[in-house]
């Protein structure tokens, strides 16, 4: 069960739940929106009968939220009925990708009911001769890795549906994921180590989120020689991100896109033959795409660099079954001024293994912690001062290695897109599926109109990658898996020819 049930009384939301309850505003809502896509048509009363059975033992899906003046509580909803939360809808016309892509946009910007629990799912029926599932659920229930497991609390490994056996969790959850696991070095849970340092720093984070706010104190608490002390002291000196096409005022409108998948196996051979690992050579493309997409728009790229804000598990054991948010940031800067994509590759790698050697993800979830305990008047400048050091919000979440089966339904594929924060206009979303990746984007209308001239990108950025990779090696001898990777190229090729 992922997480225990809970009385009929209120019951207090903790303070990181809090804060990203608090950070819901009309431009940028906080709700992760996903969607899973079946070649077939889903029995819509069978989908029922599994949400009702599956997604509602979790308590948190029949209750609301209630706020007073310092924060917000839990209550079993006594008005609850699934049949407010789950719709069955058609599209228009063609009912194809375009017009899921609308249904989704207009759906995005719109906020959840806080008078009901904060999630809701849409049953698109005959899409593309199948059916998608359109769900959007509140940040302050879960983060993405909690999600992922309610996700795979519904389905089932086998067609044959609820008397078959539940699809598994994936095996990072228990530590227990291959070397090579594409998203192991984001999401290696770290929080039995860190449990204790937050508990002898509380002080000291509290302390942070002042020094946050006033940096001219940055000598008098540095001057402690603690890391974690340094660590709170680079948050408070970081400079704003500069200024792009992706950053301005917000709109109230969002727009989505998603890209067509590739093979996990080929990014693997990239990464093994460059040295590097998988999240390098996936978010060097991320890059490459952001990079592409401002020259063309006319902006001057050289020597650019923009940071992103990428969650990082800080899970304990205890915890790694349990509904809410549990995790820190790091800022990730994207060498957006290097042209060449191998130079980028390692540029990225360089950047990564300096934040692993750092405090930055749970310095920010104790700060988060400590303005969720706040009133909202004090947690809204925190807010706005993070948002100001990156351009985008980047996440990656590992999905089942394997096919999985909702309601006896095969899942085709899964998306899903992440919210962002404060002025923050940009969320780029990677998300891992029977050994394929897939890249969503979601933008702020009036920045970006067109997302999808930023996702059509990604995978003609892996292309270049490819190319260079081969080229770089031409001089080495044969290499059966680089051999594996010409071909792979040369298939991709011919899908974009045909």
């Amino acid at each position: 069960m992922l997480l225990n049930l809970f009385g009929s009384g209120r019951e207090a939301m903790s303070a990181v739940d809090t804060a990203w309850l608090r950070m819901d505003r009309p431009t940028n809502l906080m709700v992760i929106t996903g969607i899973m896509f079946f070649d077939e048509p889903v029995d819509f009363a069978r989908l029922r009968q599994v949400l009702q059975t599956r997604l509602l033992r979790h308590a948190r899906f029949k209750q609301r939220v209630v706020r007073n003046g310092t924060g917000a509580s839990w209550e079993n909803d006594p008005d609850f009925d699934i049949d407010n939360h789950f719709h069955q809808v058609a599209l228009p016309g063609k009912a194809g990708k375009a017009e899921l892509q609308d249904f989704v946009n207009e759906h995005i910007s719109t906020p959840l009911d806080f008078g009901k629990p904060l999630w809701q799912f849409h049953m698109v029926e005959d899409y593309q001769g199948g059916s998608a599932l359109v769900a959007r659920i509140h940040h302050c229930i879960g983060d993405g890795i909690a999600l992922i497991q309610v996700l795979l609390g519904l389905t089932d490994k086998k067609a044959e549906g609820e008397d078959s056996e539940p699809a598994k969790k994936p095996k990072f959850l228990a530590g227990e994921r291959e070397p090579d696991d594409p998203f192991m070095r984001m999401y290696k849970p770290v929080a039995k180590m860190y449990a204790g340092m937050l508990k002898s720093y509380g002080k000291l984070l509290g302390t942070g989120y002042g020094l946050m706010m006033n940096p001219a104190k940055i000598g008098e608490y540095a001057s402690t020689g603690l890391d974690i002390t340094a660590g709170v002291a680079k948050l408070a000196a970081m400079s704003a991100d500069p200024r792009t096409k992706f950053k301005g005022k917000l709109s109230t409108a969002k727009r989505i896109a998603w890209s067509e998948s590739l093979p996990l196996s080929e990014v693997k051979h990239v990464g093994k033959a460059l040295g590097c690992s998988i999240n390098d050579v996936l978010l060097s493309c991320v890059a490459g795409a952001l990079r592409a997409y401002l020259i063309d728009k006319g902006q001057n790229v050289d020597g650019l660099v923009i940071r992103a804000s990428v969650p990082v598990n800080l899970r304990p054991e205890s915890k790694l079954d349990r509904l809410g948010n549990y995790f820190g940031l790091v800022f990730l800067p994207l060498p957006i001024g290097i042209a060449n994509p191998i130079e980028r590759v390692y540029e990225v790698k360089r950047s990564m293994e300096e934040i692993k050697g750092g405090y930055d993800a749970v310095i920010t979830l104790g700060l988060l912690s400590v303005v969720g305990a706040l009133p909202n008047a004090v947690e809204q400048p925190a807010i706005e001062y993070f948002s100001t050091k990156s351009t985008a919000v980047m996440t990656n979440v590992p999905g089942p290695r394997e096919p999985i089966y909702l309601a006896g339904a095969k899942v085709a594929d899964l998306q899903f897109w992440v919210p962002q924060s404060g002025e923050i206009g940009m969320g780029v979303s990677i998300l891992s599926y029977n050994d394929r990746v897939n890249f969503g984007v979601m933008t702020d209308k009036k920045l970006v109109a067109e997302p999808a001239k930023i996702i059509e990108r990604f995978g003609m950025e892996f292309e270049k990658l490819v190319m260079a990779t081969l080229l770089s090696v031409l001089d080495c001898p044969p290499d059966p898996e680089l051999a594996e990777l010409h071909l792979g190229m040369l298939r991709m090729q011919s899908r974009q020819a045909n």
